[in-house]
């Protein structure tokens, strides 16, 4: 989990803040991770458009009313090492969905925090980086729970965090329902996501 991963080429070797990732051109998108610069992908396929889409509008139907919020890329989170000003921090992600339920991590750039939920689409080029560099990440910050799903193998990963790391992942098919533990509001049916 914590290795070397292949996936996005890097900007350049040097070591970036989210102060410096705001003054980039807006044409190109990039992830921050321990201050190192990942080219994001110029648009994800149809079918990881398609998965994300529909897993965000049943996420969102079911937050409908309650306190917790869910937002789709792109989306800055911001993940900060301690109190460092927001020009310091060096991670920044944007998971194909973020549920956040304290609206005090929200504000006009995005979130400031850990995301109670993330889900991430896999795709062929970045499952690696995200399930490892990106992972690691989310690890870290204490994010309470991690979706990887798998759109070719018809499988999700979960990974829950116990206050001080995550444990070994729970892997389910994309069959009948799950719920999200970290968000109990929401079940996803993914019957209406895979045909």
């Amino acid at each position: 989990m914590m290795g070397a991963a292949m996936g996005p080429p890097l900007r350049d070797r040097s070591r970036h803040t989210f102060g410096e990732y705001l003054q980039w051109p807006g044409d190109v998108r990039y992830e921050l991770i321990d201050g190192l610069a990942y080219l994001m992908a110029p648009a994800p396929s149809v079918a990881h458009q398609r998965m994300a889409g529909g897993l965000f509008r049943q996420i969102a139907d079911a937050l409908e009313g309650r306190p917790c919020e869910a937002f789709i890329a792109p989306f800055d989170v911001r993940l900060p090492r301690g109190d460092e000003a927001d020009e310091d921090v060096d991670t920044v992600v944007h998971p194909d969905i973020t549920v956040v339920c304290n609206p005090d991590l929200i504000d006009e750039r995005g979130c400031r925090g850990a995301p109670d939920w993330v889900v991430e689409v896999l795709s062929p080029g970045t499952a690696a980086h995200d399930q490892s560099t990106k992972l690691a990440a989310y690890e870290r910050a204490g994010v309470k729970e991690v979706w990887f799903v798998h759109p070719t193998d018809c499988t999700v990963a979960v990974f829950r965090h116990d206050g001080t790391a995550f444990g070994r992942p729970g892997i389910f098919g994309l069959e009948g329902t799950l719920a999200s533990q970290a968000v109990p509001a929401v079940s996803v049916e993914w019957s209406r996501l895979v045909s």
